[in-house]
């Protein structure tokens, strides 16, 4: 079996485990998607708690639009900088 020490849970948080600023660049570049995703679940949640109706039906299509267009701009801006910043 697997124990934990002190010495483990006192190390998980040390300095050199902190994200680096590249990172921290990549999350927050990711944020609007994640976002994105966020809310299309919560539609997703919403609807499932009753009976199916028209405005869920919008509000999951409308959530699944902006997923689907961040995760475009993302891809773009992904690929302009692997190409080297040319769009």
């Amino acid at each position: 079996m697997n124990e934990i020490t002190v010495l483990d849970a006192v190390t998980a948080f040390a300095d050199f485990m902190e994200p680096t600023d590249a990172e921290l660049s990549a999350i927050e570049a990711e944020m609007p998607l994640i976002l994105a995703d966020v809310d299309l679940v919560g539609a997703q949640i919403t609807a499932m708690g009753h009976a199916p109706n028209d405005i869920d039906a919008r509000r999951v299509r409308r959530a699944l639009a902006r997923v689907l267009a961040e995760r475009a701009k993302l891809t773009n801006r992904t690929a302009a900088v692997s190409a080297g910043g040319a769009a």
